[in-house]
């Protein structure tokens, strides 16, 4: 095991606090309509934000503590009790239906996803893998196949819920992982051929996906339905300008746009606070996303490195996919933004994956 660092990457907990506290702030203000209507409470997704934030900032600060090894020691263990999750959920009665998908375990309202569980613990598996065949990643047959069956098999898993947003950014992230590691550009080319057509094939097959599709090349030919958020997006993001509305003024989370502090809360934020509080939020992911690949560059082993590259890969496709969304540049997928967005599971997740990263910074040379 290397001689560890004293000292973590504080710059990465800074800029994670800082994205943190936007996102409380905005959640509150995005909300705060909403709920007063549905539950007679202001602060009521506020005040629960606020609880899993703190959850997660205490099991972020405890995660910095555990040696990153300890991830390839439990990783294959993690990845079996992901997939024993991903099946319970399937299981009616036991996952609950929210908005026609099946990705939920709880009680009431408290509930966890455990497709983003999977995430991470594949990320930690893949590092494992790669780490100890990266002689082997250049075989289509003994190293690229064997690690893809079993990403793909866990896609398939969400898909059953059907949660293609998720399925998406995991997939994505090890694709990006197992590219790093050194595999043949050919053999990502042949697999990109069957990407697409997979993809095409999973649009096909279900109406509203297609109506996604539709709806993100010309919204305004549904504007009642599968195009009425990106069109309310729009509408929220125009007035915003430069500097904003001012925060808490927005109009369009008076219930225009449906549930704003979830997958559209950029949206708000760039109403309320403008061009300069978005670039502001960009910068922030920017500053995380430079401390994570620098990271990555020192860690002393490969472990530590792919570890490294699978947590800034993961947040990078999701914050690219959701700001892609949000500003009509890419189809709905129903993904949220990374420490903003409301959501007690992917608020919890990140956080984790970021205490994994700031115990590799420890050991990190740079």
């Amino acid at each position: 095991m290397p001689i560890k660092k004293s000292n973590p990457d504080f710059i990465l907990i800074i800029v994670t606090l800082s994205l943190l506290a936007v996102g409380l702030i905005m959640v509150y203000s995005a909300s705060a309509i909403w709920a007063t209507y549905k539950f007679d409470d202001s602060f009521f997704f506020a005040k629960r934000q606020l609880l899993f934030a703190g959850a997660g900032v205490v099991a972020m600060f405890f995660i910095m503590n555990v040696d990153y090894w300890t991830w390839r020691t439990w990783a294959k263990t993690l990845v079996i009790a992901c997939f024993v999750l991903l099946v319970l959920v399937l299981i009616p009665g036991v996952g609950m239906e929210r908005n026609g998908s099946r990705s939920w375990i709880g009680v009431g309202a408290f509930s966890i996803q455990p497709s983003e569980f999977m995430k991470l613990a594949m990320i930690a598996f893949l590092a494992k893998y790669l780490s100890d065949r990266q002689k082997l990643i250049t075989s289509f047959k003994k190293g690229l196949m064997p690690s893809l069956s079993l990403v793909f098999l866990a896609f398939a898993m969400i898909m059953l819920q059907p949660d293609l947003g998720t399925g998406t950014v995991m997939v994505g992230t090890c694709i990006a992982m197992i590219f790093i590691s050194g595999a043949r550009v050919s053999h990502f080319a042949f697999l990109g051929l069957l990407g697409v057509a997979g993809f095409v094939g999973l649009v096909l097959s279900a109406p509203y996906r297609m109506k996604r599709i539709t709806s993100f090349l010309d919204p305004w030919q549904d504007p009642l339905g599968s195009g009425f958020q990106i069109i309310q997006s729009l509408y929220a993001i125009g007035p915003g300008g430069l500097f904003g509305l001012g925060l808490g003024q927005s109009r369009q989370k008076f219930f225009y746009l449906p549930e704003p502090q979830t997958d559209f809360i950029f949206a708000i934020l760039l109403e309320e606070l403008g061009f300069i509080g978005g670039s502001f939020v960009i910068l922030l992911f920017g500053l995380l996303l430079w401390r994570g690949i620098r990271i990555a560059l020192g860690a002393p082993d490969l472990y530590g490195s792919f570890l490294a590259v699978g947590i800034i890969s993961m947040v990078a496709i999701q914050v690219m996919i959701n700001i892609g969304v949000v500003t009509g540049l890419m189809p709905v997928t129903g993904i949220t933004l990374p420490f903003l967005s409301y959501g007690g599971s992917s608020l919890t997740l990140m956080l984790m994956a970021i205490g994994v990263l700031l115990n590799i910074s420890r050991y990190a040379r740079y």
